[in-house]
């Protein structure tokens, strides 16, 4: 049953439904026109037309949500039980008298439970693209009409709502521009670490706090052994799927508060904040003993790589700045290559 109601919905349909939804989607309205700013729109429909009740809504698939309101709450309604589901079937302003003798509308909840409905006058919200998404409506327990003069107001307020919701929404694509490009700036796009330049900027700010709270910070500087060489005999495009997916096993295997970078070719870094020697260099041979462990494919074919770590300790005595910080971990980083590689120094 519940199935077929779906397929055959009890309440009428506009014929551009399907692009009507899309649109009222796209605004994603239904959590951005809500807050102060619309119920003030709602407060001030109801001041204006004369009535005790206004309420900013919007019409789902299924249900009428309401957005805003003044005079009465209501959080939403099945769409057949709402006035506006009519109010949203050709994008014109919609008027019913008297709510109680109107066949429609005569046995909706509104109507019948307190304080019982009389009178609905509807403006549209029409999108850009011409499709009703909602409404601006007010509501009134006596039967009755609005003047000209207060339905052209109404319809004004109405086009206010949409600016708005219409503003919301561009506000909400810029941010997540500005997010994509803030990503694109520091995160790089191979092993999904963060970029040199970013990597270096967030040391500059651990070098700080380590030196203000006095607690430790450790890096740990990793190069992929042979690189060059896995490069050479099967093709840079076999070395970026393996930097890859270290650099993935590295971001899965490190705390949150970690910062794991890409310094340049193979050479890979993560700053631990709050982290002793000891720590650090435990962190270092599992994340070694792991690399190891990954198995890459090329094709049918199974290929491992080792990797080579050196861990460097801020003590704000001999390694007392960022600059210093990276050389100890690259200087512990050479005595672990020259130990024979696929090791941890210090």
């Amino acid at each position: 049953m519940a199935a077929a109601e779906q397929l055959y919905p009890s309440f009428p349909q506009p014929a551009d439904e399907v692009h009507r939804l899309a649109a009222l989607h796209r605004y994603e309205a239904l959590d951005e026109a809500c807050g102060p700013d619309f119920d003030f729109l709602a407060e001030l429909a109801s001041r204006l037309c004369g009535t005790p009740y206004a309420f900013l809504t919007l019409v789902d698939g299924d249900r009428t949500w309401f957005n805003a309101s003044h005079g009465q709450s209501h959080d939403s309604l099945p769409r057949g039980q709402s006035y506006c589901s009519l109010a949203v079937l050709d994008g014109e302003p919609t008027e019913i008298p008297d709510l109680q003798r109107d066949a429609r509308t005569m046995h909706m909840p509104m109507t019948v439970e307190e304080p019982g409905m009389r009178m609905y006058s509807a403006m549209p919200l029409m999108s850009a693209d011409g499709h009703a998404i909602g409404t601006l409506c007010v509501m009134d327990t006596a039967p009755g009409r609005l003047g000209a003069e207060q339905r052209n107001l109404l319809a004004g307020l109405a086009r206010q709502a949409m600016r708005l919701i219409e503003a919301r929404a561009h506000q909400k694509a810029l941010r997540l521009a500005q997010k994509e490009l803030e990503l694109l700036a520091t995160t790089d796009e191979l092993t999904g670490m963060h970029k040199r330049r970013s990597l270096l900027h967030r040391l500059q700010f651990e070098i700080a706090r380590a030196r203000r709270f006095r607690t430790p910070l450790t890096a740990l500087m990793i190069d992929l052994d042979h690189f060059s060489q896995l490069n050479e005999e099967h093709g840079h495009s076999l070395g970026d799927k393996v930097l890859g997916e270290v650099g993935r096993l590295i971001r899965e295997n490190v705390r949150v508060i970690d910062i794991p970078g890409r310094l340049g070719g193979a050479e890979l870094c993560v700053l631990l904040p709050n982290t002793p020697r000891e720590g650090a260099h435990k962190l270092a041979e599992n994340l070694r003993a792991k690399i190891e462990a990954q198995v890459h494919y090329e094709g049918a074919r199974r290929i491992t790589v080792t990797a080579s770590l050196g861990v460097g300790l801020f003590d704000d005595m001999q390694v007392k700045d960022a600059d210093s910080l990276l050389r100890a971990a690259g200087e512990a980083l050479d005595r672990a290559k020259a130990q024979g590689r696929n090791g941890v120094a210090s």
